[in-house]
């Protein structure tokens, strides 16, 4: 016999199972439901994986992955500073900028925006958002009184590009300003004639806030002599460790800033996925644990039908460790058949959960995803290998732990009490 002992017992007792009605339902439906659980689980998983990535790669190619902002005094020589943090080993690129909240005017339509100042062309090597251009040339932003404006913004004022509006900024206050003025209860805003140059759509709420001029008229605007900037932009290798390297980097920074990362400021969506995951792994592993349970009730069964067989086994001089290992792999199998076809469904599914979607939106005429209220419109998708095996390895071991009792169980069976009835 090439098999082992308890390994052939098993396989007997699963083929001729197949033939009992009633414990053949209750096999099929551990089986069925683990294959579920399993299924599921990869699905879900990557798709938290697909929205994790979507945010690494989408979301953060225009969301800043780090900034030192200055404290007190402006960054001076911002183009010294940018060649210096480049050289940092974390940093892929580095840009000047400088931002302050303002309002944007066009008839009587008003809208609160935050205006940022940035070099055209080293904002192109830490931002896509030339990408998302809609309407206009981001070129175009060199011009004097150019500005970018999101979608939103756009659509709010009633504007498009070659329109004049009005940008309305905080009153700038200077050293030589007088006391009086420095001290007035209601402060007359800066107004700054703007022609809309270009408009980009990257979704959520970035399109409804955000403006761009070039770094000249910001500084002229906000009182920042030629070289000097409020800030510098960074875009490091890895935007997880993105809070350590900002940290690292500014330790060598020569001036004092604020430390800022992309985790403050939309770290709440990254906490959202991770949680998520959390809640739904445990979720559908209790899934599988109660489909994998159901392996109890037909182990059972199969023991009282069995207790005859187990009996002459133990006569003929079989151990107590063969007749457990045999009812355990009985059970087993209903966990490895469910993870098979629980992984080959989930892996297919997975693969292609985005097109899925699509399908299922198109034929109801619903939108699961507004890029309105999230970054994106679509439901991603990632299938890693490591997920796959956790679930796979998770959902074995819940079934081999539903087998050991009913197995022991197995081993309890007193030759002389059941062969003396027979």
């Amino acid at each position: 016999m090439l098999k082992p002992l308890s390994v052939f017992i098993g396989l007997r007792y699963v083929r001729s199972r197949h033939s009992k009605g009633f414990s053949s339902f209750i096999s099929a439906s551990s089986t069925i439901g683990i294959a579920i659980g399993v299924m599921v689980l990869i699905v879900v998983l990557s798709a938290m994986n697909g929205f994790e990535r979507a945010l690494a790669t989408h979301l953060l190619s225009i969301v800043p992955h780090g900034e030192l902002v200055a404290v007190s005094e402006p960054i001076p020589k911002w183009r010294e500073t940018v060649t210096k943090l480049e050289l940092e080993p974390n940093v892929i690129a580095a840009a000047p900028f400088i931002k302050t909240q303002g309002m944007m005017q066009k008839s009587a339509a008003l809208k609160g925006v935050e205006v940022r100042g940035v070099d055209m062309m080293a904002e192109q090597r830490v931002s896509a958002i030339a990408e998302y251009m809609t309407e206009g040339d981001w070129q175009d932003l060199s011009l004097e009184n150019g500005a970018v404006i999101g979608a939103g913004i756009a659509a709010k004022l009633s504007v498009q590009v070659g329109d004049k509006v009005q940008l309305l900024l905080p009153p700038v206050i200077t050293a030589d300003s007088s006391v009086n003025k420095a001290k007035q209860q209601f402060p007359v805003p800066t107004k700054q004639q703007v022609i809309i140059v270009g408009v980009f759509k990257f979704g959520g709420t970035i399109d409804d806030t955000q403006v761009f001029v070039n770094l000249a008229k910001a500084s002229q605007l906000l009182g920042y002599q030629a070289d000097e900037v409020q800030g510098i932009r960074l875009k490091v290798s890895d935007v997880f460790a993105a809070p350590q390297i900002v940290r690292e980097v500014a330790f060598n920074f020569d001036y004092y800033v604020y430390l800022q990362d992309w985790t403050r400021s939309h770290g709440h969506l990254f906490n959202d996925i991770q949680l998520v995951r959390l809640v739904m792994y445990i979720v559908l592993i209790l899934v599988i644990a109660v489909a994998s349970f159901n392996i109890v009730s037909t182990l059972i069964m199969a023991v009282n039908e069995k207790k005859s067989d187990i009996a002459i086994l133990k006569t003929m001089g079989a151990k107590s460790s063969t007749i457990m290992a045999s009812f355990m792999f009985q059970g087993l199998m209903n966990g490895i058949v469910g993870c098979l076809l629980g992984t080959c469904l989930g892996i297919l599914l997975a693969l292609n959960l985005t097109d899925i979607m699509r399908a299922i939106e198109a034929a109801f005429s619903v939108e699961f995803l507004s890029s309105d209220v999230y970054f994106i419109d679509y439901l991603p998708t990632e299938l890693r290998e490591k997920d796959v095996t956790t679930t796979v390895i998770t959902a074995l071991i819940l079934s081999l732990l539903a087998t050991i009792y009913p197995a022991w169980r197995a081993t309890k069976v007193e030759p002389a009490q059941v062969l003396g009835q027979a």
